[in-house]
C-alpha cells in the first residue's frame, strides 16, 4: 500500500529525498518480488546502503558505468522484472542518453530511472553534478514518463504507482534534507493528473518538484498584495495533464510555470508547446534556472541567485501581472 501517515511524512521529510527514496524502495521490494534496485556505485548516496546489506540478492551495483547500468536494467526488464536504476541526475540522463533512447525508449522497456539531486541540489559539487537540463533531454524520448514529486510523501505514492505502470519512467528528485512538506496527510495520486492545491482567479502558478512548496509561500505574498492565485502541482511532466493546463489558462489572466530546471525544455516549455498547438493566447511566464552554466555554491544560495525563493517568485509574477 502507498498510503502514508502524517508521522511518516514528517520522518521522510527530515531524512531528505535520497534517504527517503532508498527506504521506500526497500519497502516496495519487500512487497513485490519483481522489483530490483540498481546503482552505479552510489548505493550509499542513493539511500540504498541498508538494502545492500539485508537484500543483496535484489541489489545490483554496476560500478561507475552508467551506460552499463541502463543496459543491465534493460535486460532485467526484458525478463519481466521491474528495475529501479538510480544515480545523480546528469549521470543517469546526459551521460546515458543514447542508451536510454535506444534500449529503453525505442524498445519501450519497463525501466524506472531515478535522478538524484536534480536542479541545483548537489550544491558545492558544482555544475558537473547538477540536473539542470534532465527534463529537456528525456522529454524528447517517445514512451518516456517523467514525474517530479513535490515532497517525500509523494515519492512513496510515485514509487508504488510507477511499479504498476508498464513504461520507461524517469523520477526526478529535487531538494536535500528537511524537505518542506506539501502533503501532510495521505492523498490520491495518479500519473498524468495534476493536483490543485489552491484556487484563485488572477494568476495560476503551475509548479513541479521542489517549487510546489515555494509557490505556496509565494502565493501568500501575492495575495497580501491583492492578487488572487491558484497553485497547481503538476507532478507529471510527461504525459502532460492537458485538461488541467487548459482549464488554468481559461480561468486566469496569467500562467506562471515554476521549476528547478532550465527555462528551456522543461515544464514551462511543455506547457508553452501545448498552448501553441491549440492556439491558446493566455500570457505565460517561465520561472526556472537560466540558459547558462551554474555556479558552485550551496543549495540555498543557488536558489536565491537564480530567483527561485518565494519572495523573488512573488516579485517576478507581480511585475508581469501589473
Amino acid at each position: 500500500m502507498s498510503a502514508f501517515t502524517s508521522k511518516e511524512a514528517k520522518m521522510l521529510s527530515k531524512i531528505g529525498t535520497r534517504a527517503a527514496y532508498g527506504m521506500l524502495l526497500m519497502e516496495l521490494i519487500a512487497k513485490n518480488d519483481n522489483v530490483f534496485a540498481l546503482s552505479a556505485d552510489l548505493g550509499g548516496s542513493s539511500g540504498l546502503g541498508r538494502m545492500r546489506e539485508v537484500m543483496p540478492h535484489r541489489f545490483i551495483n554496476t560500478g561507475i558505468a552508467e551506460q552499463s547500468l541502463i543496459s543491465v536494467s534493460a535486460g532485467l526488464a526484458k525478463e519481466g522484472l521491474i528495475p529501479f536504476a538510480s544515480s545523480f541526475a546528469p549521470f543517469i540522463t546526459g551521460r546515458c542518453f543514447d542508451f536510454i533512447r535506444m534500449n529503453l525508449g525505442y524498445m519501450n522497456l519497463n525501466v524506472k530511472l531515478v535522478g538524484l539531486g536534480c536542479g541545483v541540489g548537489m550544491g558545492e559539487l558544482g555544475h558537473s553534478h547538477y540536473g539542470w537540463e534532465d527534463i529537456a533531454l528525456l522529454r524528447s524520448i517517445p514512451n518516456m514518463i517523467i514525474i517530479s514529486p513535490s515532497d517525500c510523501g509523494m515519492i512513496k505514492k510515485c514509487l508504488y504507482a510507477v511499479a504498476l505502470r508498464q513504461s520507461p519512467t524517469y523520477i526526478r528528485l529535487t531538494n536535500t534534507l528537511n524537505v518542506p512538506i506539501v502533503y501532510e496527510e495521505d492523498f490520491d495520486f495518479e500519473i498524468g493528473k495534476a493536483i490543485t492545491l489552491k484556487s484563485g482567479d488572477d494568476v495560476a502558478l503551475i509548479a513541479t518538484g521542489s517549487m510546489v512548496h515555494t509557490s505556496l509561500k509565494a502565493v501568500e505574498i501575492l495575495e497580501q498584495n491583492g492578487i488572487s492565485c491558484s497553485v497547481i502541482d503538476l507532478h507529471t511532466i510527461k504525459p502532460l495533464d492537458e485538461e488541467a493546463v487548459l482549464n488554468a489558462c481559461k480561468s486566469h489572466k496569467l500562467v506562471a510555470t515554476i521549476e528547478e530546471h532550465s527555462i528551456i525544455g522543461g515544464l514551462g516549455g511543455a506547457i508553452a508547446e501545448f498552448k501553441a498547438r491549440i492556439g491558446c493566447d493566455t500570457r505565460q511566464i517561465i520561472i526556472g534556472l537560466p540558459d547558462s552554466y551554474g555556479h558552485t555554491a550551496d543549495y540555498s544560495y543557488q536558489l536565491e541567485k537564480y530567483g527561485l525563493c518565494a519572495t523573488q517568485i512573488a516579485q517576478t509574477i507581480q511585475s508581469h501581472f501589473n
